[in-house]
């Protein structure tokens, strides 16, 4: 009985001292006495909401819900004290009402503008000895963000970070909106986290904010080059928070780790993508200078205004975004890699548990509410049938083939095949879609053609699936390899005084910069590729952009492909298959043994994604098949010109992801015929 009461008595002590504490987030020491408790602790006072599990202490700002503290092994707040409570974790939207001038409320030059999603009313949704769940919540009173928004937070029994989700939710009679950005935010000790981890490859010791404020600007606000930060050893060095960006497949963790006085990592663990808009190669935002570590569900990065969402008409609806973990470790100095490693080792169990049994909200399904979707893809390219193997497949909301990578307002669900072509999509949320898939090294996307109705509990086995991948005969000749990205080709480096020396020896393509070396590397004429003497990756250049003649001015170029065919059917047609993997303000114009006259094809102005510029080797995906007659070519040697005719600015331009030129079967027996006889 005495232990029991000096237990109570202990807690009590607590809570008044952190009544008392207005420093750090309104954390209080004494919750480091009592890091023996196993249970967690919820504490209500004034305009604070602390709950606590003896490992975690996390204090938000009530009603609002912005999470103002957060104190773990002996930090008494992992999160930037000099910043104001509503700016150190937040989530916030991006967004504007179409037609007007007006956010927030307030007249703009700029209608667009951030906001901060500010609860009016605080709910305990569950408290118990294993969990605590709350809810900060903002209902639509007729002025402002028009959603209602129930943000969730979540701690557990003997979990060393807290949860958290969000339920946004429109309803009859609420105007009409665009969100072009949904997120949550944290910022985190300036003077403490200095090191930045996104994948094996991807980490490193960080400059700092002070270091960018006191850069040299570069051609967009967001890239900067340090002239005397203070790292000597990054002195020269650029930095651009895109050169961190990620495909949402891969964005599984990242975050920070602070090596004073002992090694603490802050992590964002994201179990699915379920909730994320455009699919798996959908790029965004990950970890960058601040320290900012963001965990994000809606942007028109790498897309365009197309990735924002664009309600209409009184149009209802709902989507749950999250949850993901806010994971905390610790160890001692210099043990980073440890730290990363335990990250991923979380991050792998914490995707194991996913679809969770813990959130309480009616609109989050549980394992048991939801259904699963097997079978096995097959492609036939031409007349060869064959396991499309490691293609991805999901369920998306019904649409045409490849509409999942514009999808914005669903939820989507992938996975990859085995060698075989099987595959088994779980945690599948009950609803209607279609099933998508695209192959590595097989072009376009594939649709399966009836909807598919998930219910609760359900386990949906489809028969043999057969892609045909478009094609009128055999291929002629190739460029670069169908995967969707523009990796492949030739990547240049970047001049000495504009290196990301991180990427050094991979991913050079982050480096900053790269849309001037074309001028450098192609001084007096443009790209030329012969079929069968080049090699793409070493002559073709990763991204077709504006030749930068100097001053300022930047011109159109055209690339030529030269090639030979020794036998013509100038009776029938050839194709030319261009895929594309990154479209920004461009327009492709093909021609054929002809560069003055007008253009067999042309693909109007397209793309928005602005990957050029945000070091993406890839945005959206497209794919032509250019048809034209065989007396447009000679036999012999050949030439089409590849124009982007969009010039003005550096950042306008393509990537391809494949080019390849097709005869048809009939043709492919013309010219084995002609062979035959001329031999």
């Amino acid at each position: 009985m005495k232990k029991v009461g000096w237990l109570g008595l202990l807690v009590q002590l607590f809570f008044v001292l952190a009544d008392s504490s207005h420093y750090n987030g309104g954390i209080s020491e004494t919750s480091q006495e009592l890091s023996h408790a196993s249970r967690v602790h919820l504490q209500l006072h004034g305009h604070q909401v602390v709950m606590s599990n003896g490992l975690v202490t996390v204090t938000f700002s009530n009603p609002a819900g912005m999470v103002t503290g957060i104190q773990y092994d002996g930090m008494k707040n992992v999160l930037e004290t000099a910043n104001k409570e509503d700016n150190r974790g937040y989530w916030d939207v991006y967004w504007d009402r179409p037609g007007t001038n007006i956010t927030n409320d307030k007249q703009s030059s700029d209608s667009r503008h951030s906001f901060k999603l500010s609860g009016t009313k605080f709910k305990v949704i569950v408290q118990n000895d294993n969990q605590v769940e709350i809810a900060f919540v903002t209902l639509w009173n007729g002025a402002g963000f028009p959603l209602n928004v129930d943000k969730r937070y979540i701690m557990l029994k003997g979990s060393s970070g807290f949860y958290s989700y969000a339920i946004f939710e429109r309803s009859k009679g609420m105007p009409e909106v665009n969100i072009y950005q949904a997120r949550i935010a944290f910022k985190l000790q300036e003077n403490k986290f200095h090191y930045m981890a996104i994948s094996d490859k991807r980490q490193r010791v960080m400059p700092t904010a002070k270091d960018r404020r006191n850069a040299q600007p570069l051609d967009y606000p967001e890239a900067v080059r340090f002239s005397r930060p203070g790292n000597p050893s990054l002195k020269g060095e650029v930095d651009d928070k895109y050169q961190y960006s990620c495909d949402n497949k891969d964005n599984q963790v990242h975050g920070w780790i602070s090596d004073n006085p002992r090694s603490v990592g802050f992590w964002i663990i994201t179990p699915s993508n379920e909730f994320r808009t455009g699919g798996p190669l959908k790029q965004d935002l990950t970890s960058h200078v601040g320290p900012t570590v963001l965990s994000m569900f809606v942007s028109t990065h790498y897309a365009g205004e197309n990735l924002g969402m664009k309600f209409r008409n009184g149009e209802r609806w709902k989507k749950v975004f999250g949850p993901v973990f806010v994971f905390l470790n610790s160890a001692s100095n210099n043990h980073r890699s440890s730290l990363w490693h335990d990250a991923k080792s979380q991050m792998a169990k914490e995707t194991a548990s996913w679809p969770y049994n813990f959130p309480q909200s009616p609109d989050f399904f549980h394992a048991n509410q939801r259904g699963s979707v097997s079978g096995r893809l097959l492609v036939r390219d031409g007349r060869k049938l064959m396991s499309a193997a490691s293609a991805s497949v999901g369920l998306a909301p019904p649409g045409n083939a490849g509409s999942w990578q514009y999808e914005n307002k669903g939820y989507q669900f992938w996975t990859q095949t085995d060698r075989k072509g099987n595959f088994v999509i779980k945690g599948i949320r009950p609803g209607l879609y279609n099933l998508f898939a695209w192959v590595p090294g097989v072009i376009g996307d594939y649709k399966y053609g009836p909807f598919v109705k998930v219910a609760s509990g359900s386990n949906i086995r489809l028969s043999n699936l057969v892609y045909e991948p478009p094609r009128t005969g055999p291929t002629l000749w190739e460029i670069g390899t169908p995967d969707r990205v523009a990796a492949e080709f030739f990547v240049p480096d970047p001049k000495p005084a504009l290196e990301n020396h991180l990427y050094d020896s991979f991913d050079k393509f982050r480096q900053y910069g790269l849309w001037n070396r074309y001028a450098e590397i192609y001084p007096r004429q443009d790209l030329v590729y012969t079929v069968g003497v080049s090699n793409y990756s070493r002559d073709w250049f990763f991204t077709h952009v504006t030749r930068h003649e100097g001053d300022g001015k930047y011109t159109a170029a055209t690339w030529k492909i030269l090639f030979e065919i020794k036998a013509v059917n100038r009776a029938g047609n050839y194709t030319l298959r261009v895929a594309l993997a990154s479209a920004n303000e461009a327009e492709l114009q093909v021609r054929i043994n002809d560069e003055s006259g007008p253009p067999i094809f042309s693909t109007g102005l397209i793309g928005k994604d602005n990957a050029i510029a945000r070091h993406g080797i890839h945005g959206l995906y497209w794919l032509y098949g250019i048809v034209f007659p065989g007396f447009q070519l000679y036999e012999g040697r050949n030439t089409i010109f590849l124009t982007q005719s969009r010039g003005s600015s550096p950042f306008k331009g393509l990537m391809y992801d494949y080019i390849r030129l097709e005869t048809t079967w009939v043709d492919r027996q013309y010219r084995l015929r002609k062979q035959y006889k001329t031999h």
